[in-house]
């Protein structure tokens, strides 16, 4: 299944995509947001048999996945050919930061430049959803708490995350990071990529993951408990921009491609942020 979160005349709602077979349409599931429909304990059966209001595939309006998320969990250096080219070794340990919700948009919204950064980089990731409360999970439990995976750009300034050895300040401006379009079930990421006006930058498989999803969200639930609707964006792989020689940058008017294969694709165009 797809699931979304889509942009109405009176608001938002939870939807079921169904894009394959003859009646196709997005159907909504009686919640204003997935993070909210997430939270019943059935949100599975009653996605696969919802049958409310129905929307035209060719007019939706993607908002951010989960418009409120209580967590948004991000993992650095997490792909081997990321850690080589940053000249790291391979941690023991997954290096967490996080972002805040204001921080989001939609999988085709325009992103912001931050203001004041000449360093704005890419960094194509799979995301993880949270589908069940979990905490001190074993790795059983944390892959079934896994409702499914979305894409992540966790557009970056690096001339803010570098003022300090802590992240945190180049990784969370505000409307810089698309999510979505959907969260998709039962399905196994494969190859991820990045394109910046054309041009492939990234191009890796998930399979490269350090830390993969289950292993993620049981060493996160030894921290704090994951709820329904929490957000992980797994790591991005090699190819980023502050990396090259010289190095490549996201401008205004920049066209930002970020592709998983089986899961689904953000087309978002760089604008000036608010100063």
């Amino acid at each position: 299944m797809k699931l979304a979160t889509i942009r109405t005349a009176t608001g938002t709602a939870a939807v079921r995509v169904d894009d394959e077979g003859d009646d196709r349409a997005a159907v909504e599931l009686g919640a204003a947001d997935l993070g909210d429909f997430l939270a019943r304990p059935d949100w599975k059966a009653a996605a696969a048999s919802a049958d409310g209001p129905r929307h035209d595939l060719g007019s939706l309006d993607y908002a951010t996945l989960v418009a409120r998320p209580e967590k948004v969990f991000c993992v650095g250096l997490n792909y081997r050919t990321h850690i080589l080219e940053m000249g790291r070794e391979l941690p023991e340990y997954p290096a967490l930061f996080a972002k805040f919700a204001r921080a989001l948009v939609g999988a085709y919204d325009p992103v912001e430049l931050p203001a004041g950064s000449q360093q704005v980089d890419w960094e194509a990731e799979l995301g993880v959803v949270i589908g069940a409360e979990v905490r001190h999970a074993t790795p059983e439990q944390a892959a079934a708490a896994i409702a499914g995976y979305t894409v992540v750009n966790d557009v970056t300034a690096r001339d803010f995350q570098y003022r300090s050895v802590e992240w945190l300040q180049g990784k969370t401006f505000e409307r810089s990071t698309p999510v979505g379009p959907w969260l998709v079930t039962d399905v196994e990421p494969g190859e991820i990529s990045c394109e910046v006006d054309g041009d492939v930058v990234q191009k890796a498989d998930t399979s490269d993951l350090v830390f993969g999803p289950a292993a993620l969200v049981a060493y996160i639930s030894q921290i704090i408990t994951l709820v329904p609707g929490d957000v992980i964006a797994t790591g991005t792989p090699g190819g980023v921009g502050h990396a090259r020689t010289p190095a490549r940058y996201l401008t205004e008017g920049s066209e930002l491609v970020t592709r998983v294969e089986g899961v689904g694709e953000l087309r978002n165009t760089l604008v000036a942020g608010t100063p």
